[in-house]
């Protein structure tokens, strides 16, 4: 095999591999930065001038040892305070898996970034110091996680080099966990692996120090979780995002709807139904950039072709005939409040659901969540930066969604500020 051939074959077999996308979740302190690090330093997934950047600053600062959590605190104030704010996000492979990393911060003022990082994510890893057990921080960000729909939950109790990697301090946290995760988050894949994100043990090579936890390396739990099922491949759903009408004599009759499968699996003779017009077609044909497929399926991005010509644009969706979504201008939703200006009730905003744009007025609030205690709060007129609330949306034209609990992207929307056109909230559909 030639270099170019052998080259060629890597990106594809590269391209081929299955995704993942996890976030970090924990208090201050706990070491996700660090944990971070230590899996991109020891699966080597680092540039040389990176290492060497990071040795030099490790340096600067004083540390007696490599900085691991200088990798992912990109930010100057994160790296002179040494917390994580914004959220960073990180890339690497192993030959089994590609991985996109959120590091999302632990403090509650930044919640807003937690959701944004963890929005997409497969699976959560939720940080614990092993010194100070489950506290009021790890059942937030657990119950952020379970609201987000994530539906892996991995808890990594971390430091445990610190209590001498006793099994008696993993036990009684797994314990205390898994008391909050009955009452509360229901039906969650849950795993727990005790760590020492500084020392390495049991993020990428299994710990010596540890021989009475014979489970998975944090690698390897990342490499085997099952996300072919995290993806809604049941009800056929397809947000029109373009409209492909060449002005050309090869390609004269050709109309086709371009846009990314959400749910389901598509096949040409496949009876749909087009929204908001209401009609009936078939599928004539799926093309993707490699040419005609036999079928189509979340997250593929591709082309249909219909039998009909119907009045289609962006912003409309195609969906399986007889498993139909709900279309409503009257909409239940979590959100989470993002802009540091305050939301009014009775507030007009911009919505943005899938491919779809409409206007619409929050016209109630029916509770307020606190986080931290699960609190529901009552009777309140208006929303601060980084409240979580249920509230009720009346829009201008019909959005047509699933429960974010059925299909995460066609349950999900934000609303934009119109006036500055800044995203001031994500929403989850109920």
């Amino acid at each position: 095999m030639t270099a170019t051939t052998e080259t060629e074959f890597s990106s594809k077999a590269y391209l081929n591999m299955q995704l993942l996308r996890f976030t970090t979740a924990g208090s201050v302190d706990d070491g996700k930065s660090t944990l971070i690090g230590r899996l991109l330093y020891d699966s080597k997934s680092l540039f040389e001038d990176q290492l060497d950047a990071v040795k030099r600053a490790s340096v600067q600062k004083g540390s007696e040892h490599l900085n691991l959590a200088l990798f992912t605190d990109g930010l100057r104030a994160e790296r002179e305070q040494g917390i994580t704010i914004d959220v960073a996000y990180r890339y690497f492979a192993t030959p089994n898996r590609k991985f996109i990393i959120a590091d999302t911060p632990g403090h509650i003022q930044y919640t807003r970034n937690m959701v944004t990082g963890a929005s997409t994510a497969n699976a959560a890893i939720v940080l614990i110091d092993a010194r100070n057990g489950v506290i009021e921080q790890t059942y937030r960000h657990a119950f952020l996680a379970y609201l987000l729909g994530i539906p892996h939950i991995v808890v990594c109790i971390n430091k445990m080099d610190l209590l001498e990697y006793r099994q008696d301090v993993f036990e009684k946290i797994k314990a205390d966990f898994n008391a909050f995760v009955e009452k509360v988050l229901p039906g969650e894949d849950l795993r727990f692996i005790p760590i020492s994100a500084l020392k390495g043990d049991n993020v990428v090579k299994p710990s010596q120090n540890m021989p009475w936890y014979t489970g998975s390396t944090l690698l390897e739990t990342l490499e085997t979780i099952p996300i072919d099922k995290d993806l809604d491949m049941v009800h056929q759903r397809f947000p029109v995002q373009y409209v492909i009408r060449p002005e050309s004599d090869e390609f004269h009759d050709y109309r086709g709807y371009a846009g990314r499968i959400a749910g389901g699996i598509f096949h040409p003779g496949d009876e749909v139904m087009v929204f908001p017009a209401g009609l009936q077609t078939k599928i004539e044909r799926i093309d993707t950039f490699d040419g005609p497929a036999d079928e189509a399926f979340p997250p593929m991005s591709v082309t249909l072709l219909l039998a009909d010509d119907i009045d289609i644009s962006r912003g409309d969706m195609i969906a399986g005939a007889y498993d139909l979504p709900k279309a409503s201008s009257e909409i239940d939703c979590m959100i989470c409040w993002m802009n540091p200006k305050p939301m009014q009730l009775n507030g007009k905003y911009a919505v943005k659901h899938n491919s779809r744009d409409a206007r619409c007025v929050i016209d109630a609030i029916s509770y307020v969540l606190n986080i931290s205690t699960l609190e529901q709060i009552q009777n309140r007129t208006s929303l601060a930066m980084n409240e979580i609330a249920r509230i009720h949306l009346r829009t201008t034209k019909p959005l047509f969604f699933d429960p974010y609990t059925t299909n995460r992207q066609t349950g999900s929307l934000i609303l934009i500020d119109e006036a500055t056109n800044e995203t001031v909230a994500a929403g989850m559909i109920l």
